[in-house]
C-alpha cells in the first residue's frame, strides 16, 4: 500500500485502536501505547520488515537480579546523570518468551508476505526468542552476530560482546539477492540509552532483500 512522505495515523492503525500519544515526519512515526494493544490494531499487509531490539529481560542469572531497574543493570551512570528507566525487562523467562510470541504472531499479521524481522537479542534469551519466533508463525532463516567491539573481561570466559540477530521471514520463499557479512559493523550512536552501547547500521545489517 503506498504511504507517500507522511505516516498518517489512520493508515497504520484500525480506526478503534489509539495510541496513547504519537508523533511523526517525513518517512517516520512513533506510537507511544502499550505494545499488546497497538499491535493488534495495525492494518493488516502494511510492514516491508521489522526491525526490533525488544527488552531482554535478562541482566542476571537470579530473578531477583532479573527484578534491578535497567540503569542499575546496564549503567553505570551516576544517579544524578542516569537515563529514565524502561519498562518490561523484568520478567522471568517463561513469561518473556509468552509475551514475546504473543506480540510477533500479531506484527507478523501486519506484514506484508515476505517480509523479513530481524530481532535483536543476547545469549540469555537467544533460546527463547528462536522457540517465540516460530511459535508466531515466522518461518526461521538463521542468525547475524552483532559485534559490539567492546565489554568487560571476565575470568574464565569469553568476552561477552555480541549480541545476536534472529532472522525470519513470514513465507518460505527465497528471496532474490545476495546478503552481506554475517557480522554486522557498527556506529556511534548520536542518542544515549541506559544500556550504554553501539548500534548496528540498518543499511548494512538488515538488507532489503533478507
Amino acid at each position: 500500500m503506498p504511504m507517500g512522505n507522511i505516516l498518517k495515523l489512520e493508515d497504520l492503525l484500525k480506526p478503534d485502536c489509539v495510541p496513547d500519544e504519537s508523533a511523526g515526519g517525513e518517512n517516520w512515526r512513533i506510537l507511544h501505547g502499550d505494545t499488546l494493544k497497538l499491535v493488534k490494531g495495525f492494518q493488516p499487509g502494511i510492514f516491508d520488515a521489522v526491525i526490533t531490539d525488544p527488552p531482554y529481560a535478562s541482566g542476571g542469572t537470579k530473578q531477583n537480579e532479573r527484578n534491578r531497574t535497567t540503569n542499575q543493570k546496564y549503567s553505570s551512570m551516576k544517579a544524578e546523570n542516569a537515563l529514565p528507566d524502561f519498562d518490561g525487562d523484568n520478567k522471568d523467562q517463561r513469561s518473556w518468551t509468552h509475551w514475546m510470541a504473543e506480540w510477533l504472531y500479531d506484527v507478523r499479521k501486519a506484514c506484508k508476505r515476505g517480509a523479513p524481522i530481524c530481532l535483536f537479542i543476547d545469549w540469555r534469551q537467544y533460546p527463547s526468542i528462536t522457540d517465540a519466533l516460530q511459535w508466531a508463525g515466522w518461518i526461521w532463516r538463521g542468525t547475524a552476530v552483532w559485534d559490539k567491539g567492546n565489554s568487560r573481561p571476565q575470568k574464565g570466559r569469553f568476552r561477552q560482546q555480541a549480541e545476536y540477530m534472529g532472522k525470519q521471514r513470514t513465507d518460505a520463499d527465497q528471496p532474490p539477492g545476495v546478503l552481506p557479512s554475517g557480522c554486522v559493523p557498527l556506529w556511534e550512536s548520536p542518542e544515549p540509552h541506559p544500556c550504554d552501547r553501539k548500534a548496528a547500521p540498518a543499511d548494512e545489517g538488515c538488507h532489503p532483500d533478507l
